[in-house]
């Protein structure tokens, strides 16, 4: 006795390479052509080393803050190094902004303008002082100078 018939177009479940619509076979991508996906060994661009990112994200845990992905950015981009004690003193500035009730700052440390989101302890970017004449601050309800 044999099972039901399959519907009309449709192979059975044992006759695969007859499947039809989204699960029929495709041919290999290198039959289809050279691809034009660019693979780059790591550690090349400006993407940062492993090692960066680990020194950043330990400074981040002992100052207590965050950095977006934003401000990851504006560092790398501007050269701004933040070593421990800058970090420190980072971290310090926001507490201070957070003692005083401040939701939003701008902590000025190092010739660099670090905006920062008090409540969620983020720093949201960073402007370093060349670039200040051009950046407009808006929704900052505190200063801190560190």
């Amino acid at each position: 006795m044999s099972g039901p018939a399959a519907p009309a177009g449709r192979a059975g479940h044992g006759d695969l390479p007859g499947l039809a619509g989204p699960h029929a076979a495709r041919p290999p991508a290198s039959a289809a052509g050279p691809s034009t996906r660019t693979v780059r060994p790591a550690g090349s661009g400006s993407e940062p080393s492993f090692a960066r990112v680990l020194e950043q994200a330990l400074q981040e845990q002992q100052a207590g803050l965050r950095f977006s992905a934003h401000a990851r950015a504006r560092l790398a981009q501007q050269g701004i190094a933040m070593d421990e004690a800058t970090s420190r003193r980072l971290g310090e500035a926001v507490r201070r902004a957070e003692a005083k009730g401040a939701r939003e700052a701008v902590v000025v440390l190092d010739g660099a303008a670090f905006v920062v989101s008090v409540r969620n302890r983020t720093v949201i970017t960073v402007v370093d002082s060349s670039r200040w004449k051009e950046s407009v601050f808006t929704q900052i309800d505190s200063v801190v100078f560190a």
